[in-house]
């Protein structure tokens, strides 16, 4: 399984931006995708994490309400929604895979079986 993340940039404070995950393989809707985080100097952090349906999600408090975590199957996809960007969502974002049919439980516990290069988010105050 292989992730690759895109749709960083530069956004000021109050913006917007869609972060996107492709998978390659043909078991996509087997995996629980999540996102990470990591800023200059902390250790890398959850971000948001979607089940193999998509029916059930799950957020950090620190992103909840402005963070929309999504996926298409169709597409192999997984989106991150961000909206209302602060300064603090400054960060390396990540994509991952848990463990083929694992639950999404287990990127909320750090348990991941496969991780994406990261995309580069800025949000300037």
């Amino acid at each position: 399984v292989q992730l690759q993340a895109s749709g960083g940039g530069l956004v000021r404070a109050g913006g917007s931006l869609r972060l996107s995950c492709v998978v390659s393989g043909r078991t996509f809707s087997s995996y629980a995708i999540g996102w990470f985080r990591q800023a200059p100097g902390k250790e890398r952090e959850f971000v948001a994490a979607i089940s193999w349906s998509g029916g059930t999600t799950y957020y950090a408090d620190s992103v909840q309400g402005r963070f929309t975590i999504s996926r298409d199957n169709a597409k192999n996809t997984v989106y991150l929604q961000m909206n209302s960007l602060k300064p603090e969502d400054t960060a390396v974002y990540y994509c991952a895979a848990a463990v083929i049919d694992r639950s999404w439980y287990d990127l909320l516990q750090g348990l991941v079986g496969y991780w994406g290069q990261g995309t580069q988010v800025t949000v300037s105050s």
